[in-house]
């Protein structure tokens, strides 16, 4: 590969790469706190409940859905 096709495909991922760096500067997060502690174990449960502000934004996000289901591609890529 010559060096001019490699500085194209450079100046393409460059492009890609502010592109999605713009579209994140976008996205608007609901003020949920966090813990402030790094590293460490998390407390772990019996899994019978879930976060259901994850949930909820999981399927705010989902760009197919169908009532409690995320509709998703299987094997096109």
């Amino acid at each position: 590969m010559d060096e001019a096709k490699r500085e194209e495909i450079r100046k393409q991922a460059k492009g890609i790469l502010d592109s999605f760096a713009h579209s994140l500067e976008k996205v608007k997060i609901k003020g949920k706190v966090l813990k402030k502690e790094v590293g460490g174990f998390r407390e772990e449960d019996d899994g019978q409940e879930g976060d259901k502000e994850f949930r909820e934004r999981m399927f705010e996000n989902a760009p197919e859905k169908n009532k409690d289901f995320i509709i998703a591609e299987k094997k096109k890529w």
